[in-house]
């Protein structure tokens, strides 16, 4: 493949980029770099001069949508970058920015990016100097990412297609090339992880003494201890499905295991379909003996088992398949005069969306295929065989045990300090902490949760001084304490308002049944503004303090969620300051009541100013470079896809002001270009945490400016949520967010750097072989160091 600078020449005045350089379907031919190949195909002698080596220890990393291993991990924990509304790219929408027009082929492709990340995912799971259980929940999320993406991305393609209303993605791609794209690229990553689980991580467990069998590989007197377990917990819910003239096809749900039956009636000789459906609420892994586990359909499939099934009928063949739906909602709210009850009734109708892929396994009888594709109307390219087990976010389970030996060594967060200046049992005074303007800048899970946002509501609903709390509610945990907190403030007499975000994506059933237990406790529960999805993460609490009334803020960029808070890499300021109260007051009532107010003192907020907020300050920062004053752009959020936002990133390049991006996942800026971004690193920062946060900086002729929120890069969170931004003021704040983005961009720190062909390549050790810094132990050690716990 040729550098990509020629491609970016000058010509006429105007750069011109090959698209096929940056690979496109059928470019180049695969990389292979060991187990770790990138994402898009390309000559190994193009990388020679980039070390590939094993790698001493994790590195950072960044996830879609990090399921977490200490706890019951579903989609509904996660907050995903995967949204179904698939954007086509309105060139003429974008000119309104100014400047030259820039070269067409200038941004990644969103999709094939979203796979590069999950590929990052997977290749923690590769890396043997993961700890061997962080392995396998590498494993299990990787899966759970892709079920996910199938559901959302690829199932909102499909159906865009369909209805003739897709168009070329930014990258130049037409539909149905992102789609091949995907099929293609997901079917090898989808090999890549079944022998990365077969071939490296189960034989690791077995070394470490954790067995994960299959059914002829147990003992007699398991399989007769298993049969006496099928016999009193599982038969009695297992409903055999015939297919026949008097049965038709089932309706298989999505992301459910099924067992494809073939049997025969020893009287005709005729051979019957049927189907077993795995119970979805029994452990996915059973125990056959002490550290000896089982996959409960190999449990459901053994041949007397099946014979009670079945009972006088021949068993001729059986084999597992599992269907992944579309599991996107549409809810018209235009339309709809309770958006609650609209919602209910659309969760309904999830269940029952079209097909998007079928898993089965490689050893199916091509018959028993043809049947199901038939049923299913689903088409072969849309198939993927795989060796058993299928689903292994399954492996959550097993990732879950208690063998801390083998996981990331345990961190407890603390107290942050200044909250309480000595660890204590008893909750710090937040309030108290806040005043005269003493703001504190939180980052999670480095600094409890519990002690410090959680504390904050729990007192003001337990303060007989505080008159009103406002909450924005986007996702929390089932046994919340921060509803608790809302309902005690309520019950006691204080006025409550509550913003729960009704459509946050798998999500809904939850907080449909939240925003009822607070609406029965007497708070003011809205669901924000039609169209828009309420994101931004903000708390109110105004206090009587003799006679003036405070306020005091909390704004973040995660949930309000105390479980996820303790995996999730989040920042938030908690402030008394009476200009960012002010404005959340201003944003509150908007969302509750009618108000057009669109500018704020302290916050930038989608989806009127905050993209063009970004981009003046992006264009402010080329005339502080060009005046020969401090300019940079520092940006660290979850994805960057807006072309407005990353087409301002490639002008600061070219006018030579240094820019760098720290993403999470989706990416589809184009860094390294000659004449268009060579100015632009883009870093990706994956491991135990979640990075989470969204950080935005800029030199500002040397006087830095700096704003945390809610807001990823993407259409969605900028045109169709309610986001907030705030900047922060304290110089000490400032320097610190400044220090954590240097962190994480330095050649000196572990991740992941993205080149100009959309190709990401890993960097854990240094040219001699040592390991690089990872950011996130330091900062763990940073707080331990705090404590008198440090590692030595």
């Amino acid at each position: 493949m040729p550098d990509p600078a020629p491609d970016g020449a000058r010509q006429n005045g105007q750069i011109r980029l090959a698209p096929e350089a940056f690979g496109a379907p059928g470019a180049g031919t695969a990389r292979n770099n060991g187990r770790m190949s990138e994402p898009t195909a390309q000559s190994d002698s193009q990388h020679a001069d980039v070390p590939r080596v094993r790698h001493a220890q994790p590195s950072v990393g960044s996830l879609a949508a990090h399921r977490p291993h200490t706890i019951a991990a579903t989609v509904s924990d996660l907050d995903p970058d995967i949204d179904a509304d698939l954007d086509g790219y309105d060139e003429d929408a974008q000119a309104g920015y100014g400047g030259e027009e820039l070269p067409q082929g200038r941004f990644l492709d969103r999709e094939r990016s979203w796979l590069a990340f999950n590929e990052r995912v997977l290749e923690l799971a590769e890396d043997p100097n993961t700890p061997l259980l962080e392995r396998a929940n590498f494993l299990a999320i990787f899966a759970s990412n892709l079920d996910e993406f199938f559901m959302v991305r690829v199932a909102g393609l499909k159906r865009r297609i369909a209805t003739g209303v897709a168009t070329r993605s930014a990258s130049g791609l037409q539909p149905r090339e992102v789609l091949e794209l995907i099929w293609s690229r997901s079917r090898e990553l989808m090999a890549r992880h079944a022998a990365c689980y077969q071939e490296e991580v189960a034989p690791a467990l077995a070394d470490e003494g954790i067995h994960v069998v299959r059914w002829n590989e147990l003992t007699d007197k398991e399989q007769s201890r298993l049969y006496t377990l099928f016999m009193h917990r599982i038969f009695p819910v297992l409903t055999p499905l015939a297919v026949d003239p008097a049965h038709p096809f089932p309706y298989i749900s999505g992301l459910s295991l099924n067992l494809a039956v073939v049997i025969e009636n020893p009287v005709t000789g005729h051979e019957h379909f049927a189907r077993v459906k795995v119970p979805p609420l029994l452990s996915r892994f059973l125990e056959a003996s002490p550290q000896r586990y089982v996959p409960i359909e190999d449990v459901i499939a053994a041949p007397k088992h099946l014979q009670e099934l079945f009972p006088g009928m021949n068993i001729k063949q059986h084999h597992m398949f599992r269907l992944t739906r579309n599991e996107d909602l549409e809810v018209e709210e235009d339309d709809a005069e309770n958006l609650l009850k609209a919602l209910e009734k659309e969760l309904m109708r999830r269940r029952f969306g079209p097909p998007v892929r079928l898993e089965v396994e490689e050893s199916i009888d091509r018959k028993v295929l043809d049947l199901l594709m038939r049923e299913l109307k689903i088409g072969e390219s849309e198939v993927h065989p795989l060796p058993g087990p299928l689903d292994l976010t399954g492996l959550f389970s097993i990732a879950g045990l208690d063998r801390p030996e083998l996981k990331y060594p345990k961190f407890v967060a603390g107290t942050h300090r200044d909250l309480a200046e000595v660890e204590s049992a008893s909750a710090p005074d937040i309030f108290a902490a806040l005043r005269g303007d003493h703001d504190v800048l939180l980052h999670h899970p480095y600094d409890s949760f519990s002690t410090s946002v959680q504390a904050f509501l729990e007192q003001a609903a337990a303060d007989d001084n505080v008159l009103a709390i406002k909450q924005t509610l986007y996702r929390t945990s089932g046994d919340s304490p921060i509803v608790d907190a809302l309902i005690d403030a309520a019950e006691s007499g204080k006025q409550v308002l509550v913003l729960v975000e009704l459509k946050a994506r798998f999500d809904e059933q939850a907080n449909i049944k939240w925003a009822r237990k607070l609406e029965e406790a007497g708070c003011h529960v809205v669901y924000g503004l039609v169209g828009l999805k309420t994101h931004c993460k903000l708390s109110l609490v105004v206090r009587q303090e003799g006679d003036n009334l405070v306020r005091y803020s909390h704004v973040g960029t995660g949930n309000y969620h105390p479980k996820t808070a303790r995996l999730y890499e989040d920042l938030g300021l908690l402030t008394a300051n009476q200009e960012v109260g002010a404005d959340l007051s201003d944003l509150f009532n908007r969302l509750s009541g009618y108000s057009r107010r669109e500018t704020y003192r302290r916050l930038l907020v989608a989806p009127k100013s905050l993209r063009d907020g970004l981009i003046t300050r992006i264009n402010r920062e080329i005339q502080h470079h060009r005046a020969g004053r401090p300019a940079y752009v520092r940006i660290k959020v979850n994805s960057i896809v807006d072309e407005a936002v990353i087409d301002a990133l490639y002008r600061a390049s070219q006018a030579g002001v240094t820019v760098d991006v720290w993403v999470r996942g989706i990416c589809a800026v184009r860094p390294g270009v000659a004449g268009l971004s060579e100015n632009i690193r883009v870093r990706s920062v994956l491991g135990r945490f979640l990075e989470h946060s969204r950080l935005f900086a800029f030199g500002n002729g040397g006087e830095p400016e700096v704003w945390l929120g809610s807001a990823d890069m993407m259409h969605r969170n900028l045109d169709r949520r309610i986001e907030a931004l705030v900047r922060v003021m304290s110089p000490a704040h400032r320097a610190t967010l400044n220090r954590l983005l240097e962190t994480g961009m330095s050649d000196t720190t572990a991740s992941w750097h993205l080149g100009a062909d959309g190709n990401w390549t890993r960097h854990a050790t240094d040219p001699d072989g040592q390991p690089l810094r990872n950011v996130q132990e330091m900062l763990i050690d940073a707080r331990r160091r705090r404590r008198g716990t440090a590692t030595p």
